[in-house]
């Protein structure tokens, strides 16, 4: 898109923003999980609502020790909170100037979540947005208690899915090829909620693993994304698709490159 055409094409458009991170996922997924699965589920929501993709957020804010591992592991890159929030404030003001009926916000780092809903709030979304419907959500906000229930019911809790059985198989769907055949296992999850210092990482993780990654597959991390893809759609109110997803085998309609 060139710069003549931005007013005509941005103007009421629905603007889908992938926001990740760049951190350890154990020794079987690369750094780029965080990136990988928000882009990834940005491409299909754009290519289910004939809408507009921004390119994504790589960096996050700090990784912490019992919902990511923390920064015991090489790889791992962070930004202070407080850069983050003003640094996400200040795209908001710029992606106002757009004119875009929808703006979408995909989080696929869990220490984001808050961060991004602050600033989101806090740059005054009535004034700052007044004709732009903004929705922001971790992607694993969508995944509903039933579906939980039904493929992962001993689960951990999203703090401690760190490389875990979701990511895993949802890597293995989106790209496998930078899937390493380790699935390690860490049998104490960490509790939710509770920070303690010092920490001791092979206490915390199974080299950076927080659960367990045993049983990832492509078929559940298929299941899992177009599940996904039906949360958005089921939130965006956009027409629902024929089908719940492509045939066993294909790839998402927009799949990250």
């Amino acid at each position: 898109m060139t710069s003549p055409e931005v007013p005509r094409t941005m103007r009421g458009a629905t603007l889908v923003w992938p926001v990740g991170g760049l951190e350890q996922h154990g020794p079987h997924l690369p750094l780029s999980v965080d990136m990988d699965i928000p882009d990834a589920l940005a491409r299909q929501v754009v290519a289910e609502t004939g809408g507009l993709l921004l390119p994504g957020q790589p960096f996050s804010a700090r990784s912490l020790p019992q919902s990511g591992g923390g920064l015991h592991f090489p790889g791992t890159v962070h930004i202070g909170g407080s850069t983050f929030i003003d640094y996400l404030t200040s795209c908001l003001a710029a992606l106002s100037r757009l004119g875009v009926g929808r703006l979408v916000l995909i989080n696929g780092h869990y220490e984001n979540e808050g961060l991004l809903f602050e600033a989101i709030d806090g740059c005054a979304p009535t004034a700052l947005f007044p004709d732009t419907e903004v929705v922001a959500f971790s992607w694993w906000s969508l995944v509903t208690e039933d579906w939980l229930a039904e493929h992962i019911p001993r689960f951990p809790g999203w703090h401690a899915e760190h490389a875990g059985l979701t990511e895993t198989s949802l890597m293995m769907y989106l790209r496998p090829d930078v899937v390493r055949a380790e699935r390690p296992s860490h049998p104490s999850p960490p509790p939710a909620g509770v920070y303690r210092h010092p920490v001791d990482a092979d206490v915390m993780s199974h080299q950076g693993v927080l659960s367990s990654a045993a049983g990832a597959s492509a078929e559940l991390g298929e299941r899992l994304f177009w599940h996904l893809v039906d949360g958005v759609v089921g939130i965006l109110g956009t027409p629902a698709r024929d089908s719940a997803g492509p045939a066993t085998g294909h790839g998402p309609t927009a799949a990250a490159p």
